[in-house]
């Protein structure tokens, strides 16, 4: 008998038009021999299933809808939301509540992996090695000096909790900081100042896979701009070399602290983090649990590499949020 199989898109951040788009890939990848498909958007307006061009809106007393006479139940959400509410914890709480199936970590994972200070905090305990780091609320006096003297120049300014580089800044002079952090407080109240590791950045992803923690062939970022922003991730203007070309003990090292983090982390599901490989050690920056399943994105690259279909990878999370 078919599942029926919510993938839920949009959100209410920057990142809504890239959630749409991850859905949709999503949708177009899974089987619908093995399941029945929806799409569901959850947006700040709105939360509502599209069929055949009609609207039709989800009751959230239960996450159901109703077509006609039917009313549809779901056996399992697929979470494609980037950002709030889907990968900040609020949505798989709800889902959790409910008692309904998902294929993200549990709600707590995903919010403590969506603060990148509190992430930072708990993965230093074990040794795993990162940025110096500044964290600051709107609400605090801002002390240019007293930053540069803890980060040095040049620096990064970034929203705390938020994702495809909105809000980044790279910082050179000390006159430029104030600016930057003002850009990064339009996405939220919380920021990070880190400073600048001079290496080679690589993504790797880690993933559930068939019933183990599997590491995924690493990609190495090369950008056409200063940094990964938003322009090189979506726009083309950054080379992104899957297998990364890295030395096998680099390699060795940069798999074995990414799964160890997954671990730390005790995560669940998709993830895909960011490293910054300084004379062949990596530092850690940040983890995605919804990281972009576009045709554009570093995860479905690796997975291709790793002769995992999108078919096989997505369908791979259903199956083991359903068992």
């Amino acid at each position: 008998m078919q599942k029926n199989i919510a993938i839920v898109m949009g959100g209410y951040s920057s990142e809504a038009e890239i959630s749409l788009k991850s859905g949709d890939v999503v949708y177009n990848s899974l089987d619908t021999n093995k399941y029945r498909l929806y799409k569901v958007y959850i947006l700040k307006s709105k939360w509502f299933l599209m069929e055949n061009q009609q609207e039709y809106f989800i009751n959230k007393d239960d996450f159901s809808v109703t077509i006609g006479e039917d009313k549809i139940i779901f056996d399992c959400v697929f979470n494609a939301i980037h950002g709030d509410p889907g990968e900040n914890g609020a949505l798989i709480a709800y889902f959790d509540l409910l008692g309904i199936k998902h294929t993200s970590a549990p709600f707590y994972q995903m919010a403590l992996t969506f603060n990148k200070r509190d992430t930072l905090s708990v993965v230093k305990e074990y040794g795993i090695k990162t940025a110096t780091s500044f964290y600051m609320h709107q609400r605090d006096e801002i002390n240019t000096s007293k930053i540069i003297k803890k980060v040095g120049l040049p620096c990064f300014v970034k929203p705390n909790n938020a994702g495809s580089s909105f809000g980044i800044s790279k910082v050179y002079k000390e006159e430029d900081l104030t600016t930057a952090i003002e850009k990064a407080y339009q996405e939220d109240a919380e920021i990070l100042i880190e400073s600048f590791l001079d290496g080679t950045e690589v993504s790797v992803g880690v993933i559930q896979y068939q019933g183990k923690v599997k590491v995924l062939p690493m990609t190495e970022i090369v950008s056409e701009n200063d940094f990964f922003d938003y322009e090189a991730k979506y726009e083309g203007k950054s080379q992104e070399i899957t297998p990364a070309r890295i030395t096998k003990a680099a390699q060795r090292k940069v798999e074995k602290v990414a799964k160890k983090v997954y671990e730390i982390l005790n995560m669940k599901g998709f993830s895909r983090s960011e490293y910054i490989l300084v004379n062949g050690e990596p530092y850690f920056l940040e983890m995605n649990t919804v990281p972009g399943m576009t045709e554009e994105s570093l995860l479905p690259q690796q997975a291709q590499e790793a002769n995992i279909s999108l078919s096989d990878l997505f369908d791979n999370a259903i199956q083991t949020a359903l068992n």
